[in-house]
């Protein structure tokens, strides 16, 4: 987008002066006002291909005009509720010249939000996924970096998938790698590239993954694991918009949205020295929180049935899943979480003599023996099925036997609810 002239909106203080002498020193036509009605006949009367303004008038202003909020530093709240309000771009205080070339160079025409319906390949209705898929939404349209934070298993690639899939970017590769399955040395040349006699076997000059994935989308799968200096590195080329390959001096322009996961809590790893507080803030501008299969019970259902039939077909079995399946399902921790679900399930296809998946091979250890042995006194199993067991008395004897209540009381699903009475011998 070729932008000549912009509107800075905003009260008149030394923060909107700043931000006009910068816009200034890069050739760009700047206006200035401090309300919404000057601001309005402005658009109506001027060509105007920009609004910068402050955080609390930005979304009144969303239109024909493409439209960058100002929030203050990690206010990560009103970045998501400005992104929310249909934003193009947020930038965040103190500004610099970097960040304004970067959020103008990647403005695009408006109405490009993704639809409310596209499809993101993510299983799941329930209310921790449908804040998710709203997230996507909200997120997916701008160049925004966005840090996904979830335990293993939880799919956090996919989320990565679906906010390059509804995005500009869909029509370029997004390129995925896992930081913690490359060494550092060999990692910094994957990511960067490298020119010839770099190195010993560097017998030719080789594009990294930015390069490659230029134009489009770079995840980066357990970022935690990068080594301080390497997240040094990534931090310029984030900041930049440029790479230098190993052993070259030559710096390359790149236009890539880096999306970056872990399920390390970042924040402390700074805290301890062991990840860079600027990067963490540069790559967190909008986390993204992937929720456990234990806090989307309500979906495993869906999921269950969706691994089943994938996997039935994949090896050309039949594979039926009943009530008690279901709710044996429903009933397990699950600290594998979508994956765990799905691995059980493959091999429950796979070994079931008949069409019908039998209870016994879908559920957990603790949940087909009691298992006291020899020294029960000592087994963590066994407590564990006990308290579980008083857990469930107690809620029922609370609710006066309402089934209903006692499962939104225990947080788990009114069948599973049901197989565990069944289950411990509770009427």
């Amino acid at each position: 987008m070729n932008l000549q002239r912009v509107l800075l909106l905003g009260p008149d203080d030394d923060a909107r002066r700043a931000l006009h002498l910068l816009l200034d020193r890069r050739g760009l036509a700047v206006a200035a006002v401090s309300d919404l009605d000057a601001a309005k006949k402005h658009i109506d009367g001027e060509r105007c291909e920009c609004v910068i303004a402050a955080s609390e008038l930005a979304p009144a202003i969303v239109g024909d005009v493409p439209v960058i909020g100002v929030v203050a530093e990690r206010d990560v709240a009103a970045v998501i509720a400005l992104l929310d309000a249909g934003i193009d771009d947020v930038l965040c205080t103190p500004i610099d010249e970097v960040a304004i070339a970067l959020a103008l160079r990647h403005l695009r025409p408006r109405d490009r939000r993704a639809p409310a319906g596209a499809d993101m390949n993510l299983v799941g209705d329930g209310p921790a996924m449908a804040k998710l898929k709203h997230v996507i939404r909200t997120v997916a349209p701008t160049r925004t970096t966005v840090l996904i934070q979830g335990e293993s298993g939880t799919g956090k690639e996919l989320v990565a998938r679906a906010i390059h899939e509804l995005s500009p970017r869909a029509g370029n590769k997004f390129v995925a790698v896992n930081c913690a399955a490359i060494p550092g040395p060999l990692l910094e040349s994957e990511l960067f590239g490298h020119v010839r006699g770099a190195f010993t076997d560097a017998v030719r000059d080789k594009p990294g993954l930015f390069e490659e994935a230029d134009g489009g989308t770079l995840f980066l799968d357990e970022v935690g694991e990068l080594p301080l200096a390497l997240q040094s590195k990534l931090l310029r080329a984030l900041q930049e918009s440029e790479i230098r390959r190993v052993g070259g001096e030559d710096p390359i322009k790149i236009d890539v949205r880096v999306i970056a996961a872990t399920l390390r809590d970042l924040r402390a790893e700074s805290e301890a020295g062991r990840f860079r507080e600027d990067l963490y803030y540069r790559l967190a501008v909008v986390p993204v929180a992937v929720p456990a299969l234990r806090d989307r019970v309500e979906d495993i259902e869906e999921l269950a049935r969706f691994f089943v039939a994938r996997h039935a077909a994949r090896h050309g079995r039949e594979g039926l899943l009943g009530p008690e399946a279901i709710a044996a399902l429903e009933a397990r921790a699950w600290p594998g979480n979508v994956r765990e679900l799905e691995n059980v399930l493959e091999r429950a296809v796979v070994l079931s003599e008949g069409p019908a998946i039998e209870v016994e091979q879908v559920a957990g250890k603790a949940q087909t023996a009691r298992g006291a042995g020899e020294n029960g006194e000592l087994s963590i199993k066994k407590a564990t099925r006990s308290l579980e067991e008083e857990l469930i008395r107690r809620a029922l004897g609370v609710t006066s036997g309402n089934r209903t209540n006692a499962a939104k009381l225990l947080e788990i699903s009114h069948r599973a609810l049901l197989y565990k009475m069944k289950e411990y011998g509770i009427s």
